[in-house]
């Protein structure tokens, strides 16, 4: 009788506490990204002085350093889970409109690195496809690349909120081993400081077409 009881119990507290054991995923992914016009504001102490430009921002996501991004998700049902992640996004001003603005350099090509929170629901059904949707929440963290006759910014600094939304399918090779395609939107502000007592703000969106792979424990 003590044993049926003890199994019973063993098998009572596993069923409990299987729904808690979360799986995660980790996600790396390349990709196409561009981004829309944004205004650039700001003061050029010594150079431009006040500026307010309207810049068709250019992606050039497969120059070096490339557009990429890695994501962990904690899936912690077979539907919900939550996610970090990181975005390496970058963008270019064209060369006639930086020359036409009065810059020599302006661009975030060491990253307009996104870092976020996200929540994630996929689809779960019989097949090896499954749909995701996400969202999150997060920080802009540009390397500011500017230059002007007023001088020369080059170094990271915190941009402001960033924020993202994800929609995509996995097609699952095993129960390891994914691969998935997305799109991905992230808006960002960034207010960053120029080193020669200035300052510069835009708000850039880009938007991205991802492949990538998934790895699960």
């Amino acid at each position: 009788m003590k044993r049926h009881t003890a199994a019973a119990l063993a098998a009572l507290m596993l069923t409990t506490a299987s729904p808690a054991l979360a799986e995660v995923e980790l996600s790396f992914y390349l990709g196409s990204q561009e981004a829309a016009h944004s205004r650039v504001r700001g003061n050029d102490p010594g150079g431009l002085g006040d500026f307010n430009e309207l810049i068709g921002w250019q992606g050039k996501s497969f120059a070096m350093p490339p557009y990429y991004g890695v994501r962990a998700t904690w899936w912690k049902s077979d539907r919900l889970g939550f996610a970090l992640e990181f975005n390496h996004a970058k963008v270019y001003a064209p060369d006639s409109e930086k020359a036409a603005a009065g810059f020599t350099t302006l661009e975030f090509t060491d990253g307009i690195n996104i870092f976020t929170g996200n929540v994630m629901y996929r689809f779960p059904n019989d097949s090896a496809w499954t749909p995701y949707v996400g969202a999150g929440l997060g920080i802009s963290v540009p390397h500011v690349e500017v230059t002007t006759s007023g001088g020369r910014t080059f170094n990271y600094q915190i941009g402001g909120p960033a924020a993202t939304l994800i929609g995509g399918v996995s097609y699952a090779f095993n129960d390891k081993w994914a691969m998935f395609g997305e799109y991905k939107m992230t808006y960002s502000r960034n207010d960053v400081d120029l080193d020669n007592g200035g300052y510069l703000k835009t708000n850039i969106v880009t938007n991205a077409l991802n492949l990538g792979i998934s790895y699960k424990f």
